[in-house]
């Protein structure tokens, strides 16, 4: 509202000018013709004085009406408009979430929800399209089918959930600022650099504005699979996913480094395990782990034949890695970026939340720094 009352008042004030102005005009030659006519005893010299109280009237009564409008806005004007959010609340209450030790994950110990907040954000932010302007985090179409359903969504609606009572709290944040928001948090608690958030994301209101699975630009999907058949098939299915997105190869390997969070699960993408034995830790491991470790097709698991999709596991079938994630060290291209953050956590830190925050920031044009805060 607060432009429209700007742009009104404007309107009105100018009004005011325009007919200050006629009757100004009429009055100055309504005074010629009274000059001429007084010499014989005309009542029409009286009229350049009703003019201009005319006019002084028409002053008065548009002042009044603008002050009256604007008056009339500041009662209506929304909660969110009237008092900020305030971004340290939502974020405390973020991390007391972070925090709850009742908070498990089967693939591994001393879990927290900050990996899975981020994986929300990221397929979330991850279809975005940057020659259509399509997709994106804005909106947080995810809530609603089929994006929901998507199989590379799987156990997300449980981010969605546990995010609930932070939103219900704040209301005037919008869904899709607040996953985008949570994920920043949880990088921060994590250890990583912070990454820039920008609020202003708009909600959307049915799964209809939901984004394609499929299309001109996205012939393979929105999000990133982990197995396109082959290293060269897969590398290229990378590149055409994230060049889409508007990445090139450092940033692509640059962002594959959330892969050091968390873990695979076999009730929702069907791969098993951690990458890394630091999840809950934004650190360069990832890479190291890629580079140092020695990495063969996983056949058993818990003394059982593996059934589970293709995937790479370490000697002590503790550790994991995806085709996805193996093959930036059988591409070159890729690999000399993860030589470059193995060896240099700082480097990665730094490229990490640049990257993801570029990544946020897909599809949000109408975000605007200092929108509540």
């Amino acid at each position: 509202p607060g432009p429209s009352v700007a742009i009104l008042a404007q309107a009105l004030f100018l009004s005011s000018c325009l007919i200050v102005e006629d009757m100004f005009s009429r009055a100055f030659h309504r005074g010629l013709a009274a000059r001429c006519l007084a010499r014989s005893g005309s009542s029409l010299a009286s009229a350049p004085v009703r003019s201009w109280q005319k006019a002084s009237a028409a002053v008065l009564a548009s002042t009044a009406a603008t002050g009256a409008y604007l008056a009339t806005q500041k009662s209506l004007a929304p909660a969110q408009c009237e008092a900020a959010v305030s971004w340290d609340a939502v974020k405390a209450e973020v991390v007391k979430i972070l925090e709850d030790d009742k908070y498990q994950d089967s693939s591994y110990a001393g879990a927290t929800p900050g990996p899975l907040f981020l994986r929300l954000a990221w397929h979330s932010a991850g279809t975005f399209c940057k020659a259509t302007g399509t997709g994106g985090s804005n909106g947080a179409t995810m809530r609603f089918e089929p994006e929901i359903s998507w199989g590379a969504n799987a156990g997300l609606k449980l981010a969605q959930d546990m995010l609930e009572p932070v939103k219900k709290k704040f209301p005037q944040v919008s869904y899709s600022d607040l996953w985008i928001f949570a994920a920043c948090v949880a990088i921060e608690e994590m250890g990583g650099n912070k990454v820039p958030f920008t609020p202003g994301r708009v909600d959307k209101s049915s799964g209809k504005e939901c984004p394609l699975w499929d299309g001109p630009t996205a012939k393979d999907g929105k999000l990133p699979g982990a197995d396109a058949g082959s290293p060269d098939k897969t590398a290229a299915h990378l590149r055409y996913i994230f060049n889409r997105m508007g990445f090139d190869d450092r940033e692509i390997v640059a962002l594959s480094g959330a892969h050091g969070l968390g873990a695979c699960h076999t009730d929702r993408s069907g791969f098993w395990g951690p990458w890394t034995r630091a999840p809950t830790t934004v650190s360069n491991e990832y890479y190291r782990e890629l580079l140092e470790n020695t990495w063969t097709i996983k056949t058993t698991h818990k003394g059982k034949p593996w059934t589970g999709p293709m995937q790479y596991e370490d000697p002590s079938g503790e550790l994991m890695m995806l085709p996805s994630d193996y093959v930036l060290i059988q591409d070159k291209q890729f690999r000399k970026y993860v030589e470059i953050y193995a060896k240099d956590d700082a480097v990665f830190q730094k490229d990490f939340a640049a990257v993801v925050g570029k990544l946020f920031a897909g599809g949000c044009p109408g975000a605007k720094r200092g929108w509540f805060s």
